[in-house]
């Protein structure tokens, strides 16, 4: 298991109404690094914690509970095959494209070291927005995105550092319960039944979408 590319994004002007000020962080592309992970700080105040890429909605995007966004080099692939059309690393807006890892398979809370220094913490799936479907170019996209149900992982910074790729990945924490990220993301999108579940995997969870799990919950009596 392994870091396949880190990649960021510069702020680029977009046609999409929904984006702040008109611009956007999407396109992310490999670096090199070293590259500094850090908390960026709350939603709606910090960015992105991958030092050098950019987050232009703040209110939508980044923070401390969505730091880093993860998502299967394997899963890219996939998509190649269906779309007939290459899909470069980076290109969903992807901080960390990684390889040997089942990134929406994965628990909340699961943690990974990566390097020597860096831990990361599961939060949440990624939400597909209009801003995403532009940026591919592909008709439909959203709901394409959503039926796959593997949205690739948000993760919070729980130890900062410098990674860079090639790094290995390790698991070095696995929660006990059985929350996977993609089960998270269809409780979330379309399956509403599913939110109960979502309280076992506690604060580790997005509080976003801990707080949606609980308000549906307290309305079923």
């Amino acid at each position: 298991m392994k870091l396949l590319s880190l990649n960021v994004g510069r702020a680029e002007a977009v046609d999409v109404a929904e984006e702040s000020k008109s611009v956007s962080g999407i396109d992310k592309r490999p670096v090199d690094g070293p590259v500094r992970v850090a908390a960026p700080g709350p939603k709606g105040v910090g960015g992105s914690g991958v030092a050098g890429d950019a987050v232009c909605n703040t209110r939508h995007h980044g923070g401390d509970d969505q730091a880093v966004y993860a998502f299967a080099r394997e899963d890219l692939d996939g998509w190649e095959r269906e779309l007939g059309r290459t899909l470069p690393s980076g290109v969903f807006g992807e901080n960390l494209t990684t390889e040997g890892l089942n990134v929406s398979g994965a628990l909340i809370g699961e943690r990974w070291r990566i390097g020597s220094e860096v831990v990361l913490e599961i939060t949440s799936g990624r939400i597909p927005c209009l801003n995403f479907q532009r940026h591919l170019g592909e008709r439909g996209w959203v709901k394409r995105f959503t039926r796959e149900g593997a949205p690739g992982a948000y993760l919070r910074v729980i130890r900062p550092g410098e990674i860079r790729a090639g790094d290995p990945i390790e698991i070095v924490h696995r929660p006990d319960h059985d929350i996977t990220v993609s089960l998270a993301f269809r409780a979330t999108m379309n399956e509403h039944g599913l939110l109960p579940r979502l309280l076992a995997a506690g604060e580790a969870l997005h509080p976003e979408v801990l707080e949606t799990a609980r308000k549906y919950v307290s309305a079923q009596g």
